[in-house]
This record gives structure tokens, sequence and C-alpha cells, in this order.
């Protein structure tokens, strides 16, 4: 199966349409956020005052809710910006094929932050994708801008050294 989605072109077609898909849904999600002017500190506080339990009464994850508390909300404005950003730039990395494995692990990163704070909506699914094009590694960005990565490494490689002219004294 890891063999079938490394390097099947099957699997690059159906990598392309995850691709497609995560990419619109992190791009538009973005833009809309640059759009309103997002802020997330009542996200925040929400996430904060309303934790995800666990089956015994108690937060699940203190130490997420610890993080957003100290970290998160007093630097809300920050982590507003890291996130329409993020969301733009992992939703254009996507839709063009660019550092696909890099820009799907950040986009599961975001997608494991929503769902820490409670907020489920589509993050499993997008998580899920995200994985999938992880383990496609290489073959997740064939039909895309990968394609032509390790043909600009070579040339790279192939480069003379640039000379170093005379120093001043």
């Amino acid at each position: 199966m890891i063999r079938f989605l490394k390097e099947s072109t099957i699997a690059a077609v159906l990598f392309l349409a995850a691709r497609l898909y995560l990419g619109w849904t992190w791009l538009t999600s973005g833009l809309g956020k640059i759009a309103e002017g997002f802020n997330p500190g009542g996200y925040l506080q929400q996430a904060v005052a309303e934790p995800v339990m666990n089956g015994g009464g108690e937060a699940a994850y203190p130490w997420y809710t610890a993080f957003l508390e100290n970290a998160a909300i007093p630097q809300s404005e920050l982590f507003g910006f890291l996130v329409m950003w993020g969301e733009v730039l992992v939703g254009a990395g996507l839709l063009i094929g660019l550092l696909t494995t890099t820009f799907a692990f950040f986009g599961g990163m975001m997608n494991m932050a929503f769902l820490l704070a409670g907020t489920v909506s589509v993050n499993p699914i997008m998580l899920v994708l995200a994985i999938l094009l992880l383990i496609g590694k290489g073959n997740a960005g064939r039909i895309g801008l990968d394609r032509f990565i390790p043909a600009v490494k070579e040339k790279m490689r192939k480069r003379p050294p640039v000379k170093e002219g005379p120093k001043a004294a």
C-alpha cells in the first residue's frame, strides 16, 4: 500500500484531488480571515473556558489549555496573523503542488491545534488527507511544481562556485 502511494500514477491523481480540496479549503479560509480582519481572542478565550473534556469530567488536554491561556491569548494578534497567513500559504502551496509535504505538514499541525481547542468541523478529514499526502511524499506533488524540484536541485549542484574578487585593503 505504501509503495502504491509513493509510486503509482493513480495515487498521484488521487493526491491531486486531495491537494486541490485541501488547498482550496485552506486558501479560502485564510483569505476570508484576512478580509474580515480576523482576531482569534474570543475563540481562544472560549477554548480555555470550555476545554475538551475527557470521560471523567476533567480537561483532556490541560497542557494545551495552559498554552492557550498563557501564550496564545496574550499574543492573540500574533497568533491571528500566523493563522491567517499560514492558511493562505498552506492553501497556495497545496494548490500549485509546491513543497507539498511541507505545506501538508503545517496544514496538519493547524488541524491538530483546532482539534485540541475543541473545533471539530472538517478538521479530522483534513488531517487524514494531510497525513496521506505526507505518506505519499514526492508522489503527492508529482502533478504540480514539485515535479521540477529534482531538476532545480541538480542544476544548483552543477553551478560553478562563485569566485571572489580581490579584497579591499
